[in-house]
């Protein structure tokens, strides 16, 4: 069995956890909260997705949104995301980060 293992073992490329993650488009702060872009792709189209994030109690709290929103470049898709982010934030506020 050791001997088949070692023919058709091969060792997995390792891959950096960061390489992963969606690259950040752009950010902005509002309202006390950080809102980030992030480059997301499906079908060679930019999707509308984003993050926010805020400081409470100490504790660094995120929230990720993704929309079904498609964008021809990542210029519409930055401002897009940062546009939504701002209305969850005007909309939610600290509730979005509530379990």
């Amino acid at each position: 069995m050791s001997f088949l293992k070692r023919i058709f073992w091969r060792k997995k490329p390792e891959v950096d956890p960061k390489d992963l993650l969606p690259a950040i488009l752009g950010e902005e702060d509002y309202k006390g909260y950080k809102i980030q872009a992030l480059d997301l792709k499906q079908e060679n189209e930019a999707l509308l997705a984003g993050k926010i994030i805020k400081i409470i109690n100490g504790e660094t709290r995120e929230q990720d949104f993704i929309r079904a929103d498609r964008m021809n470049n990542k210029e519409q898709a930055l401002d897009a995301a940062l546009k939504k982010g701002r209305q969850i934030i005007d909309q939610q506020g600290d509730a979005l980060f509530r379990t």
